[in-house]
């Protein structure tokens, strides 16, 4: 028989669910959202990931490389419900995009693989739904492959994510023999059949019934112990009906305190079906959910989940595309028709809503109107980012916006073509527009537009974008390092006379320096002139030559800084001393001075706390060793380690793909600038002047 979806027939908040798929990449999230799109009728053919055919992967790169790289929503019918679903990425560099859709889903289906088990990425997304107080169940996938076991991927689950597994499937047939799945609720079977998209049910096979019976009444047990109303039937009667089992199983997922365990093949499509049921059954409806609060004139206010309050909506991700600009939005509460005007709850700002548009990855279908619990996109909107709150003017709630994390990775870009270079402006505002954790930024120092993202795929894909949607070809590099140049061992009694003649008023100044360090990286001038030798105005054109002269250093042009002058002495002329003449002379008296001096080269070095787990700490520390690292600190807590050093920030390009490489992606670090240190006579011979 084919699956029991039929067509909606109500609008209602308790007939919808908002839900992301998470997971560590390649764990099949896309697939089981093609599979879930097939099964509602929402599509007619399935797509498969390595064809580059998926409804979700519609991105040309997610096709070349065959991952999700960005975030993208559907929407399917499935008994009498909506579901709203958003496949997220799976890759660590693009976590950003998993924070964003988990800002605004009501549930989650967290996706492992059978064979690995919970891995690195998918413990971090699973962190990011515990702080977002997200209610998740589980689908262990890919149970057809060689070495897949469902009992080990939960115990995985159990001890990696101190989640507490509620199995309610035992899978009929192991890897290649794979058919189907006992219902444990129901006491039923559950059979695929092979090359077909339908499935039949049955009594449990004989050769299961006692494991099947072993396994219901270990859930039986668990639940029991976990809910109240539960424990005391089960007291009472040393056994849980299926109603009061699929009840305590729904809010024991609702309150977080235990995750549904679903199992499957979503490439043979084998129980995508059960899914969908599990997803209607145990996750929340926007009806389910807290009152969302917010901030109006100084005080936290609430609005229901109703279509009769006033309109708030939260933009959670802005694209541009060819039918326009479009801005993705959660409805929490109101009704919001097409042409209608919004207001910016923080700016103030109205703006106009051209077309409401329900999403399916890159296509769209036009609706007159959307109402609270729903997730669509918006035409016409100009000024709106992730993050804005969307309300019905007099109305204005403003609601806490996504986190945007710290960029790790940055590259400087400039146009290959100079003709390009304002093209090239546009489009990075454009990218930074569409991801906040982009972030753009030029150097006052070095003059470079420098690129900063999450890790090197996402710099890497940031810069295919540009090139294939704008047209521009860039040129990505590795970032200059500011460099600076310091005094190690001045000169005492530098005398310097600058005479200038050519006809008319001459140029004449006389100054005598001292030069030394300065314990600090800054410049300091004073004048210990006496008798008027000196006139005050002179000496502060001093100063001011010598500040140009701080611009370039002898080692390698590179700023000067750490250093005092003294000017000790001088002379003037009557009539051909003048401020510019002792600029000048202050200018090429420094630069003599530097040139005598014992001057080194430093770098920037920031601080860096590196945390991983325990076993990762030997190649952690080798590594930071390699890239002149020195460690300060290191201390244990809950099987994790946390390394501070300090390191040369030249060192640190490349370091975030390095660090996951070498911890299987669970290493995290950040960073803090800890000034300048001198650098190794050894690499200073290396580096080009500036």
């Amino acid at each position: 028989m084919r699956a029991n979806g039929r067509p909606l027939t109500t609008t209602s908040l308790t007939a919808v669910r908002n839900l992301g798929i998470l997971a560590h990449v390649d764990a099949g999230k896309t697939t089981i959202t093609e599979r879930i799109l097939f099964a509602t009728g929402a599509i007619h053919k399935r797509g498969e990931v390595h064809a580059g055919t998926t409804v979700t992967d519609y991105d040309a790169q997610e096709r070349d490389r065959g991952i999700t790289i960005f975030a993208a929503a559907v929407s399917c019918a499935w008994d009498g419900h909506r579901v709203n679903l958003i496949d997220t990425p799976g890759h660590v560099d693009f976590s950003d995009e998993v924070e964003r859709s988990l800002r605004v889903l009501d549930g989650a289906v967290a996706v492992f693989d059978a064979v690995a088990g919970v891995e690195p990425q998918s413990e971090s997304v699973w962190r990011q739904a515990d702080r977002h107080g997200v209610p998740r169940i589980a689908f262990v996938n890919k149970l057809d492959r060689a070495g897949a076991d469902l009992d080990t991927a939960v115990a995985s689950i159990r001890e990696r994510l101190g989640a507490v597994p509620l199995v309610v499937q035992l899978p009929i047939g192991q890897e290649d023999a794979f058919t189907g799945v006992v219902d444990l609720l129901a006491m039923r079977a559950l059979h695929w059949h092979a090359g077909s998209d339908t499935y039949e049910t049955g009594p449990v096979p004989e050769p299961l019934r006692a494991e099947a019976d072993r396994r219901r009444r270990l859930l039986e047990e668990t639940v029991a112990e976990l809910h109240a109303d539960a424990l005391e039937e089960f007291c009472a009667t040393s056994a849980l009906t299926g109603r009061t089992l699929a009840r305590a199983l729904r809010e024991l997922t609702l309150r977080g305190d235990g995750v549904v365990v679903l199992c499957g093949s979503a490439y043979r499509n084998r129980g995508i079906e059960p899914l969908l049921d599990a997803v209607l059954a145990y996750l929340p409806s926007p009806a389910d959910m807290p009152p969302v609060r917010g901030m109006a004139d100084g005080a936290e206010q609430e609005r229901a989940p109703d279509p009769a309050e006033p309109f708030t909506a939260l933009a959670f991700k802005v694209t541009a595309t060819a039918t326009g600009r479009l801005t993705y939005l959660r409805v929490y509460a109101g009704t919001l028709r097409k042409g209608a005007t919004v207001l910016d709850a923080a700016t103030g700002r109205t703006e106009r809503v051209g077309r409401i548009l329900r999403v399916q990855a890159d296509r769209h279908e036009e609706r007159e109107e959307a109402v609270a619990g729903d997730i669509v996109a918006v035409i016409g909107l100009k000024a709106a980012r992730a993050g804005t709150t969307l309300c019905a003017p007099g109305a204005a709630l403003v609601l806490e916006p996504p986190s945007v994390a710290e960029p790790v990775v940055s590259v400087a870009v400039e146009a290959r073509r100079s003709i390009d270079t304002g093209r090239l402006s546009a489009a990075l505002a454009r990218l930074a527009e569409e991801d906040p954790s982009l972030v753009v930024r030029s150097d006052a120092e070095t003059g470079q537009t420098v690129l900063s993202g999450m890790g090197e795929l996402h710099l890497e894909v940031a810069a295919e974008k540009i090139r294939s949607g704008h047209g521009v070809e860039v040129v990505v590099g590795r970032p200059q390092v500011s460099y600076r140049e310091t005094v190690v061992r001045g000169v005492t009694g530098l005398v310097y006379r600058h005479v200038k003649q050519d006809g008319g008023a001459g140029q004449f100044a006389h100054v005598v320096l001292d030069v030394e360090p300065l314990d600090e990286a800054a410049f300091e001038f004073r004048s210990t002139v006496v008798g008027g030798r000196v006139p005050q105005e002179y000496a502060r054109a001093v100063e001011a030559g010598c500040r140009d002269a701080l611009a370039e250093g002898p080692l390698g042009g590179h700023p000067v800084t750490g250093l005092r002058v003294t000017l000790t002495d001088g002379a003037t002329h009557s009539k051909d001393s003048s401020e510019m003449a002792f600029r000048a002379a202050g200018r090429f008296a420094l630069r003599e001075a530097l040139r005598l001096s014992a001057v080194e080269l430093l770098e920037p070095v920031v601080e860096v706390t590196v945390t991983v787990p325990e076993d990762g700490v030997g190649g952690v520390l080798g590594d930071l060793a390699a890239r002149r690292g020195r460690v300060s600190g290191s201390t244990a807590q809950s099987g994790t380690a946390v390394i501070t050093a300090t390191v040369p920030l030249a060192e640190l390009f490349g370091y975030a793909s390095r660090l996951r490489g070498r911890t299987q992606g669970r290493g995290t670090f950040t960073t803090r600038p800890a000034g300048l240190a001198p650098v190794p006579a050894s690499v200073a011979a290396a580096l080009p002047a500036r």
